[in-house]
């Protein structure tokens, strides 16, 4: 049997209980109040006909007698036909007037009257009122009895009893038990109505599952989500969190997310949009971290039931790829290097063995005084550090064929060797390929200028283009998309990573792990190109604390 049935019946058994029990207090309290009813009604007439004047008076008169009077005197007495006349005009089964001896002076039964009552009356001659349910020859009734006192006196001297027969008490009786059988069915109706309108609600809330499959469910979640890297969010049809992990709240730099929305967590507005538009975006920047978010819209049968966001931290993915990327660019200047290199051992082994030694030592002298490949850059001689040498020779190499020229700063000033050649090749190259792509899109000729400074141990680069500079209001760290800046790409090139708004950021993130730092020298505009500056503390080894010279 489904939960949802046995709840539903559970409910059904316990509406009828309540309204069982509730009907049977109603009804005894019915009863009781019937009895109530009958019982003072017994005894106000009692009370109105004991304190009658000619009531006391007869009582009196026959109480004082030595002996008891004539049954034919009583029948035809004013005792009887007042009591007679009273049983006729109240529905009453009896009224009785006793002596103090208790010998009865009116009685519905004319045989019975001079006979001493049936049911104990001292305590009524002691002056008490006594209202009961009593058996006597007229059978079963609820009476009162009340003391007759003597005329001017407190004494009593007799007694009246008033009863009401059982059927006329509860003569009400049928339509109250009516009443509350009509009252205890609808209250069954709207039980049964109650609990079928809740079971239907939970089967909607729970889509129909059990309690073990919740349970289940419940568990394989905390599995789940606990025991993956990425980042799960999972949202409701308002766009509130419900299920948030602990990988999604680091990635967001989110602070207690279940039952707000992501607008009132200060989520990234392209995370946002990725939920609303139920897509994938790569290469969002959030604080020091590059996210990659999917929203995946959740339905069951017909209902939609909201969205489920995976957030990957792609940062360090992100900054091995850019560092990979100034490894390949080495590789290539040094393989551009060994190609030269042997072109010209080729050029030397043909001098000789064509027998021109003297030719042959002149061309090696002459390539000892030119010293290494001579890069297509304007000033690489103001660079000694062989390693940045080779970097922006290969990355003048690719600017040459883009028709962007690549050239040194006249005022570069560089005299000691790296230390940490990874993160200034992946930060230089971030700035000089960014700095390419603006060119490209600007006007003739097309450049890009790189300055290199030493300060103490650190590194400052400067790289401007002759690009259209950044767009006003956009954000070259925070991954904006300003129509025709510079950080404005096809969207083609959104799955790529290099230089497409992710490495400005990742390279000022670079910066600032060693406590340097990524800036905006001048934006540009107006025909004019943007210049960035970078500081990379503790890259450079200074050659005196060595003790070596260059």
């Amino acid at each position: 049997m489904r939960f949802a049935t046995r709840v539903l019946l559970l409910q059904l058994a316990t509406v009828v209980a309540v309204v069982a029990v509730s009907a049977a207090v109603f009804l005894w309290l019915g009863v009781a109040q019937l009895r109530a009813e009958a019982e003072n009604s017994a005894l106000n007439i009692a009370r109105t006909i004991a304190v009658d004047p000619q009531v006391r008076e007869d009582v009196a008169a026959f109480s004082r007698r030595a002996q008891l009077p004539p049954a034919e005197e009583l029948r035809d007495g004013d005792l009887q036909a007042l009591a007679t006349d009273i049983t006729a005009r109240t529905g009453t089964l009896f009224v009785v007037i006793a002596d103090d001896d208790g010998i009865r002076l009116a009685h519905p039964d004319l045989d019975l009257l001079g006979h001493q009552v049936s049911t104990e009356f001292h305590e009524v001659l002691a002056g008490h009122e006594v209202v009961t349910w009593e058996e006597g020859t007229l059978g079963v009734s609820a009476r009162a009895k009340v003391p007759v006192l003597a005329p001017g006196r407190q004494t009593p001297v007799g007694e009246v009893s008033v009863g009401f027969e059982p059927a006329s008490v509860f003569d009400d009786l049928p339509a109250l038990v009516a009443g509350i059988t009509a009252a205890a069915a609808a209250a069954l109706a709207l039980g049964a109505l109650a609990a079928l309108a809740l079971r239907r609600r939970w089967e909607r809330l729970t889509l129909g599952l059990q309690p073990e499959e919740l349970v289940a469910l419940v568990q394989n979640q905390a599995a789940v989500l606990d025991g993956v890297g990425d980042g799960v969010i999972a949202l409701d049809e308002a766009d509130v969190v419900r299920v948030c992990n602990e990988s999604a709240r680091e990635a967001l730099g989110i602070v207690d997310p279940v039952g707000r929305s992501l607008g009132e967590l200060g989520v990234d507005p392209a995370i946002i949009a990725a939920v609303h538009t139920g897509t994938a975006r790569d290469g969002i920047v959030v604080g020091k971290r590059v996210l990659y978010v999917d929203a995946w819209p959740v339905q069951r049968g017909d209902r939609d039931l909201g969205v489920v966001l995976i957030v990957r931290d792609r940062t360090d993915l992100v900054a091995l790829s850019e560092r990979l990327e100034s490894v390949r660019a080495l590789t290539g200047a040094l393989r551009v290097q060994r190609h030269e290199f042997a072109n010209r051992m080729h050029v030397a082994a043909g001098l000789m063995d064509a027998g021109r030694t003297v030719d042959a030592r002149a061309f090696l002298d002459d390539q000892v005084q030119r010293g290494p490949i001579d890069y297509p850059v304007a000033g690489i001689g103001l660079v000694s550090d062989p390693l940045l040498q080779s970097l922006l020779g290969a990355m003048a190499l690719e600017a040459g064929e883009r028709g962007v020229m690549l050239t040194v700063a006249e005022d570069t000033l560089l005299l000691s060797p790296l230390s940490e050649v990874e993160d200034v090749a992946a930060v230089l190259g971030n700035l000089v390929d960014n700095a390419v792509r603006a060119a490209v899109a600007g006007a003739e000729p097309r450049t890009v200028q790189v300055g290199l400074y030493g300060d103490g141990a650190d590194l400052v680069l400067t790289v401007g283009d002759s690009g259209s500079g950044i767009a006003p209001g956009a954000d070259p760290f925070g991954g904006s998309r300003a129509p025709g800046g510079r950080d404005d790409r096809d969207e083609r090139d959104v799955g790529r990573v290099h230089g497409f708004g992710v490495g400005l950021p990742l390279s000022r993130e670079l910066a600032r792990r060693h406590g340097g730092d990524v800036w905006v020298i001048d934006p540009g505009g107006a025909g004019k190109g943007a210049v960035f500056g970078a500081r990379l503390r503790g890259v450079l080894r200074i050659l005196a604390q060595q003790g070596a010279t260059p």
